[in-house]
């Protein structure tokens, strides 16, 4: 199959999807430098070409998956690869190969194993040290990692040991489609053991489930989504760096506080006399400390207003000695109907601020009732517009079909 030809066409079901973006990036690539379109671009060009020749090469791909960059060098005499496949295509070659990526020492990094963990307002205030169990695949002891004996494992020569196998039709003259499908003789392992030969512990799977307990310390101060990252303590498989553990944390819904960045928000409720006359309460901090909140006699809260106390918040992370703040938002409760004797009324009213003073009203007035309003019922115009309605509908079905109103 030619290399550079901007005709190719490389369809592929959802197993291959990589090898579609290998080849739309290719013809992008190579009619942007190509020699009649961009003169000065012949050493880019050639690059490019390079590039996808060892990516479209099922040998080379192969080389370059079991040794790396190292093994191009020495295998087939190229140089510098790596930073051809990240200069050209962006990522390396494990771009195209369902987001894995290379490690330093150019073995294939697997993926990272996300876990969320649910912690409480509680735990982030004060830290936490918490033991966590996990399933996760581990090399087989038995048989190190290899399936069976030593030799016992073959390269499937279905596949030549690609896991997958290609077929290619030629459409029309230097038009070829490419279609590939997983091996079925090695299930896409690109390997077979005989029955006899796989080792009896992992029965030729090469890992083995194990229980892994980590400790898992959450930092005072830590917050929703923040992670916490066990490195190389994910899933093992033979030939691959393990990935990572992520646990992100989950924070819970707390009865009393709301969290917003480093400061905390609470509610409380005041009777009149303490919105008017001062107060003092109580409360439970997330550290189990009783604290006292005192308003001086004199000072009024405003129904709604909100006032902060310094340093109460949550702590800083990695600087817990730092604290928010806690801000308070007061609601006052208003008494019931008819609470005070009327007798009394005349001495509580002197004793309040004065009433303002009623402007005169000349003419003819008219004294109505205010009463109380029930939202859920809806207003009595609403009501009697719907009576309205209900009615025209009544008449109107007198006229028969077909009759309307006139408009001028």
């Amino acid at each position: 199959m030619a290399t550079q030809g901007l005709g190719i066409w490389m369809l592929a079901d959802a197993e291959s999807s990589c090898v579609t973006s290998k080849s739309e990036a290719y013809r992008k690539l190579a009619k942007e430098y190509h020699p009649d379109k961009n003169p000065n671009a012949g050493d880019k060009f050639k690059e490019i070409s390079f590039a996808y020749e060892v990516l479209s090469n099922p040998e080379k791909r192969e080389l370059y998956d079991r040794y790396g960059e190292q093994g191009l060098r020495e295998g087939s005499g190229g140089s510098g690869m790596d930073d051809i496949f990240s200069h050209i295509f962006g990522g390396g070659l494990f771009g195209f190969m369902g987001g894995q990526s290379r490690s330093r020492n150019g073995r294939r990094r697997g993926e990272d194993m996300m876990h969320p963990l649910k912690v409480s307002l509680e735990d982030l205030y004060n830290g936490k040290t918490t033991k966590l169990q996990l399933s996760k695949n581990v090399l087989c002891s038995s048989c190190n990692g290899q399936g069976g004996k030593t030799g016992a494992v073959q390269k499937c020569s279905a596949c030549r040991g690609r896991g997958v196998r290609i077929m290619i039709r030629q459409l029309a003259p230097g038009m070829v489609q490419q279609m590939q499908s997983v091996c079925s003789d090695c299930n896409g392992e690109g390997e077979v053991i005989n029955e006899k030969d796989r080792c009896k512990k992992c029965e030729g799977k090469k890992v083995i489930k194990e229980v892994k307990i980590l400790e898992v310390h959450v930092d005072k101060g830590m917050k929703h989504g923040q992670r916490i990252t066990f490195t190389g303590e994910a899933d093992q498989a033979p030939g691959v760096e393990p990935g990572d553990i992520v646990l992100v944390l989950q924070e819970k819904e707390n009865e009393v506080f709301q969290r917003d960045g480093n400061d905390l928000h609470m509610t409380h409720k005041i009777g009149l006399v303490e919105a008017l006359c001062g107060f003092q309460f109580n409360f439970k901090h997330l550290d189990a400390r009783q604290i006292v909140v005192r308003y001086p006699p004199g000072k009024v809260i405003e129904p709604g207003s909100v006032r902060v106390v310094r340093g109460e918040g949550m702590p800083q992370y990695r600087n817990p000695f730092e604290k928010g703040d806690l801000f308070i938002k007061f609601e006052v409760q208003f008494p019931e109907n008819n609470w005070i004797n009327p007798d009394k009324l005349t001495e509580l009213e002197d004793l309040l601020p004065a009433r303002p003073e009623t402007s005169t009203v000349s003419g003819e007035t008219e004294e109505v009732d205010l009463q109380e309003f029930d939202s859920t019922r809806g207003s009595g115009g609403g009501q009697r517009r719907e009576a309205y309605n209900d009615s025209s509908d009544e008449e109107s079905g007198h006229h028969g079909p077909g009759v309307q109103c006139a408009h001028q």
